[in-house]
């Protein structure tokens, strides 16, 4: 049995995935044993392709999801010292390479090397969507948890019982681009007065008969856009991704490449703004070459954002919604160590 059937997860772009990190393991500023940090390890399907196809290289793999982590760990066992696990949300990364680096668990002084890839491949996984008593699907009734770290406090549940009007319908316009925001949240509290929520089962018959039919017809299942509001509300998704951006490509070396696989457009709008700044000189328009200290530290690796190819997507379903983006380090003003930019 292969990896894939044994763990459920098909891991998305795989190949391309390897071939991007891959530009880093093989740049020539990479060290011996260079080091890999998949910053949302999930199943480990990415980790493991990495592991398979750089065997001089270490992956270290993050995840705050603890079910998660132990699945990849097993997943992963037959590499050994080769791969690293470390629980934490994955802009934590400083601290987990710091924590590790302690233990003596990195074969080099990553503040010395850098390190030469990373992957964040980001919201819900496969393998938690797959699990129906977490919540994040609306497809069957389940409790109203989302959340990716269970010993955090806030739940769907917490959001829909307890956040004013105004702030429920915030969360569903900004983060599920939800155009009946105010007409769901109304509906919302209505319906808490009688009994709160505590269930997925009640909230998607409540947005059946809030949404209107004519708008339930097209874009997809009318819940969809308030559980993904829903789901980053819970787990903080958006602020950790902007904080994540910068600190995690301090650590590439140059030719160290970073990548973002987004599945939303808020996601993907964030990524590509944050890179756009990243790969831009800051030398005023009209000089004929950049001012030394004002040119992009970063370069793009990929022009726009990439898809999954049509024969990818009627395999893996799962893949059609998203959007690559990668860019690796072509400068850097101090060499004695990687810097982390201040939270």
């Amino acid at each position: 049995m292969s990896s894939t059937q044994q763990y459920g997860h098909v891991p998305v772009m795989r190949d391309r995935m390897v071939e991007l990190v891959g530009a880093g393991v093989n740049s020539e500023l990479a060290p011996a044993t260079p080091i890999v940090v998949d910053g949302t390890l999930g199943a480990g399907g990415h980790t493991e392709a990495f592991l398979e196809r750089f065997p001089h290289i270490v992956v270290i793999g993050l995840d705050r999801d603890p079910h998660a982590l132990a699945k990849a760990e097993e997943r992963l066992a037959r590499f050994g010292e080769r791969f690293l696990s470390y629980r934490c949300r994955f802009d934590q990364i400083t601290e987990a390479i710091d924590v590790l680096a302690a233990r003596n668990a990195l074969p080099v002084n990553v503040r010395e090397t850098g390190i030469s890839g990373f992957l964040f491949d980001l919201g819900v996984s496969s393998m938690q969507l797959d699990q129906a008593e977490r919540g994040f699907a609306y497809s069957v009734d389940a409790p109203l948890d989302m959340r990716m770290d269970p010993t955090t406090r806030l739940t769907a549940a917490d959001i829909l019982n307890n956040y004013s009007h105004g702030d429920l319908a915030r969360v569903l316009r900004t983060y599920g681009d939800e155009r009946f925001a105010g007409k769901i949240a109304s509906a919302v509290v209505r319906e808490r007065e009688k009994a709160p929520f505590s269930n997925s089962a009640r909230l998607v018959e409540l947005l059946y008969a809030t949404i209107p039919a004519a708008s339930r017809r097209t874009g997809g299942h009318p819940a969809k856009r308030t559980f993904q509001a829903l789901r980053v509300e819970v787990n903080a998704e958006l602020e950790a991704l902007k904080r994540v951006i910068p600190e995690a490509s301090s650590w590439l070396h140059i030719g160290g490449t970073g990548v973002f696989m987004s599945y939303q457009s808020l996601e993907d709008k964030i990524v590509k703004k944050a890179l756009s700044e990243m790969t831009s000189s800051k030398t005023p328009v009209g000089l004929p070459m950049d001012l030394p200290g004002a040119e992009a530290e970063f370069e793009l690796r990929t022009r726009g954002a990439e898809k999954a190819s049509s024969e990818e997507i009627e395999l893996n379903p799962r893949a059609a919604p998203v959007r690559v983006r990668a860019a690796s380090r072509v400068s850097m003003r101090d060499y004695a160590k990687f810097p982390v930019p201040p939270r």
